[in-house]
């Protein structure tokens, strides 16, 4: 049977999402200011920009007659559907979401949310990361969630500890050489 005859499901469109993190149970969704504004923007962008743009697109397409075989009206509706689930799942997030100000820590030295952290493994290699929410993760640029385990190993740590991160490939010391958080204001 021609694919164009059958009828997409909600689950055959959810198939090439890819799944962001869940929340874990009885956690809120922690997020810095900034990461806050880029979900916003965000769903800004969709809903005042992109989401009227396909909607004239189908609206057009439609216009044109039979459907069936319509490319611009089927690719059409279907980022539409696209658009309208990442609407919905932006809008639960930031519903959901506490906004967390790591300047409040300016110039501590104990590691909690927002802090930007240089630490040494056990062969002197240095990283530096960043703990941000769930939502911000971006591992190649050193952002990484609140809820990894680097991050729950090394919070409420302090510089010049050692901390024990257990890993699938064993148990790694971690010497936290240096901490801070953005000035406030910034």
């Amino acid at each position: 049977m021609n694919k164009a005859f059958v009828k997409e499901t909600e689950q055959d469109d959810d198939d090439d999402v890819v799944q962001a993190p869940a929340i874990p149970a009885g956690s809120k969704n922690y997020m810095t200011p900034a990461g806050y504004q880029r979900i916003k923007d965000e769903l800004l962008q969709l809903i005042d920009v992109e989401r009227p743009e396909v909607v004239k697109v189908v609206h057009w397409a439609a216009s044109n007659g039979d459907r069936s075989e319509n490319g611009d009206y089927i690719y059409g509706k279907r980022r539409l559907r696209e658009i309208d689930r990442r609407i919905r799942f932006l809008t639960k997030r930031l519903d959901l979401a506490e906004v967390v100000d790591p300047s409040v820590h300016h110039g501590s030295d104990q590691i909690y949310f927002g802090a930007t952290v240089t630490y040494a493994n056990q062969d002197g290699e240095e990283n530096t990361i960043t703990i941000v929410g769930i939502d911000e993760f971006d591992p190649l640029k050193g952002k990484v969630s609140w809820i990894s385990p680097i991050a729950r190993t090394i919070t409420k740590a302090r510089e010049g500890d050692v901390v024990t991160l257990h890993t699938p490939t064993g148990v790694e010391e971690l010497e936290i050489l240096e901490v801070s958080y953005p000035a406030p204001g910034n």
